[in-house]
């Protein structure tokens, strides 16, 4: 499992000419490193007797933002699984009609799973922004800037993750299905967008 490698080794197999780990499993890795930047946040403010007014809501957060390391941690994983199950499905035989049949639904079903998965990732990577507003607005002010990475780091996770719904959609055939991915795909982008621009516009050092 690519979650289970060193940072090294990921980096490693990421820097080679091997398909997976990708642009998907980065995504999801940007979402992890964002709530685990706001779970930092959140722990040095709950620890912190000035902090007081905001404890209970701080412990709320760091509750949450762990939930979704967890949750981006699994996509890193399953992205590289949903572009394998694409490449099998592109390999397999094409001899008779039916064979052709059989591997042309295979390759639609498994684009659009391959799809589905970094569709997940940039949703949750947009609710992971209310961590990072959370931890700019009400966080302990020494570690303020974390919580504006954070935030940067989550729209590029949300951001990323839809080029890769993109890229697998090019290939899609069926047109309901894309055109409600793509109304998606620009209510997400706007929406990341003018969030991350709203939070860091929050940031005072």
């Amino acid at each position: 499992m690519l979650v289970e490698k060193s940072l090294k080794q990921f980096m490693d197999e990421l820097a080679s000419n091997a398909p997976v780990p990708g642009g998907g499993s980065v995504a999801a890795l940007c979402g992890a490193v964002s709530s685990a930047l706001a779970s930092m946040v959140s722990a040095l403010t709950v620890s912190n007797d000035k902090y007081l007014q905001v404890k209970g809501e701080m412990e709320g957060l760091l509750a949450a933002s762990r939930k979704y390391i967890d949750f981006f941690s699994e996509q890193i994983d399953r992205d590289a699984e949903a572009f394998d199950r694409v490449m099998k499905a592109y390999k397999m035989p094409k001899s008779t009609e039916e064979e052709k049949a059989a591997r042309s639904r295979a390759i639609q079903d498994s684009l659009k799973k391959a799809a589905d998965v970094p569709m997940g990732v940039a949703e949750k990577a947009l609710e992971a922004m209310e961590f990072a507003r959370l931890a700019v607005e009400k966080g302990n002010k020494n570690a303020v800037t974390d919580g504006a990475v954070a935030a940067m780091m989550a729209r590029t996770a949300v951001l990323s993750a839809l080029y890769n719904v993109e890229i697998n959609l090019a290939s899609i055939k069926d047109e309901t299905y894309k055109k409600g991915m793509y109304q998606r795909i620009r209510e997400l982008r706007e929406k990341a967008e003018t969030k991350e621009k709203q939070i860091l516009e929050a940031v005072v050092i």
